[in-house]
């Protein structure tokens, strides 16, 4: 089985080192002593149940009882041994699962036809009736794409002049499926490490075919460039299209001329400047402004920014009078686009049978919890202060957390995370599914007394 079918295609399964604390400290180390007491206690598998449930919880006679069971889940264990396939009944089954095979990471992958548990029996049938057929639209955003336009990271690092990048996606792709799509029920989590993911939960979504799903990847995808592009972004057009025209007038813009030219030096050097020179296709363009910017070098004393300056010389430029082509007007909204704008892993979106890491794993590499983020409050959070697996049992072990108490994650840092969960994703999720439920089944009952009249 490869890495490839079992992980989202990012995080390396490596441990941290072991670092002595005093006191109720614990150390460090990412180990299974530690995920065995986070599972026990703190993992919210109550919630975890309700939501992949979607309202079938046997309570109304319209439920599918059958549908938590037929979802699939896939165990990451130590020294890297991936369990695909599994399935659970119900929630007892799979806290005990959990529990007592502690795994370093969850997937969560489709709900399919029939239980995933017995795939291998239906495959000898000869029948093909292991089929996906519900999944929620899943987005993948990972820092390590960025690694061309930040100078702060690299590779896995993250800071916080680089994570705002992070919190520009959600803002623009969060507003475009609301506003766009009309999806309601949208759930942002941290990967634990260099990223977020986005799990849009709508019955509507859940539905879409694998066509439907890479027509809407499409419709977000801008940036189509490699590291061999000096042009990784091309509008095309008299107008940018009005999903692209509203992020780069409401987010983009005011983000990359506030903050990022600022956080990220991004005309301090020779080196930075001329990538963004290389993506103007006029020469004579190009050699005014790096002449200006050379002499400027030699023999400017200003106190004044020196890339708010050299970034508002490229724009009177590239807009003035003078330059009448549209593609070179156009090119100060490609550099915006190509530094701002989301990088997606478009394959993780289009296709229902792909895995994605569970909302609440620890990720083994920092020990910080996947907590979910707030769509509305994304500018407030900070990577570096998420919870960790050695803060939380710290945490427990200062005593301050009764075990006989039902939600100990409650007195614990853990507690505003599924607070959030719960009051701006699940509770308004539950209620939407439920009256889905009760709609269909009345449906289906209006039909059956209509056909019986008949």
């Amino acid at each position: 089985m490869t890495r490839e079918e079992v992980e989202d295609g990012r995080d390396e399964m490596e441990i941290d080192g072991h670092e002595q604390r005093q006191g109720n400290a614990v150390p460090e180390e990412f180990n299974l002593n530690y995920l065995k007491i986070y599972y026990g206690k703190l993992f919210p598998i109550a919630d975890f149940h309700k939501w992949l449930s979607y309202g079938n919880d046997g309570k109304h006679p319209g439920c599918d009882q059958s549908y938590f069971s037929r979802r699939e889940f896939s165990f990451t264990l130590d020294n890297d041994i991936y369990v695909r396939y599994q399935s659970f009944k119900g929630v007892s089954e799979l806290e005990n699962s959990i529990k007592e095979k502690c795994p370093f990471k969850i997937d969560i992958g489709a709900v399919y036809s029939v239980d995933p548990a017995k795939k291998n029996a239906y495959a000898q049938t000869g029948d093909n009736v292991f089929t996906p057929m519900e999944r929620e639209l899943i987005f993948d955003i990972d820092m390590t794409d960025y690694d061309d336009i930040r100078y702060c990271c690299s590779g896995a690092d993250v800071c916080l002049e680089c994570w705002p990048l992070m919190t520009i996606a959600i803002k623009v792709i969060d507003t475009a499926l609301r506003d766009d799509f009309g999806f309601n029920h949208i759930l942002w989590v941290y990967s634990g490490r260099r990223g977020v993911h986005c799990w849009v939960c709508d019955g509507k979504a859940r539905r879409l075919t694998n066509e439907q799903r890479a027509a809407i990847a499409e419709y977000f995808r801008v940036y189509k460039g490699n590291e061999n592009s000096h042009k990784k972004v091309s509008l095309t057009g008299h107008a940018l299209h009005p999903f692209l025209s509203r992020s780069y007038t409401e987010v983009l813009r005011n983000f990359f001329e506030t903050k990022l030219l600022s956080s990220q030096n991004l005309f301090s050097t020779e080196e930075r400047y001329e990538k963004i020179l290389e993506m103007i296709p006029d020469q004579s363009v190009t050699s005014e402004l790096r002449g200006k910017w050379q002499e400027n070098r030699r023999s400017s004393n200003s106190r004044e920014d020196i890339n708010v300056i050299r970034w508002e010389q490229l724009k009177h430029t590239l807009q003035s009078g003078k330059q009448k082509v549209q593609g070179l007007r156009r090119c100060v909204e490609e550099i915006v686009f190509s530094y701002t704008y989301p990088r997606l892993d478009m394959e993780v979106s289009k296709h229902m049978n792909h895995l994605l890491k569970a909302p609440f794993c620890v990720h083994p590499k920092t020990g910080r919890v996947c907590v979910p983020i707030d769509p509305n409050q994304c500018e407030d959070f900070d990577p570096t202060t998420v919870p960790t697996l050695s803060k939380l049992l710290e945490e427990l072990n200062m005593g301050g957390v009764r075990s006989e108490v039902d939600n100990v994650w409650d007195g614990t840092s853990l507690g505003q995370s599924i607070r959030i969960f719960r009051s701006s994703f699940l509770q308004p999720l539950l209620k939407s599914c439920k009256e889905e439920i009760e709609s269909s089944y009345n449906t289906k009952l209006q039909h059956s007394k209509n056909s019986i009249t008949w």
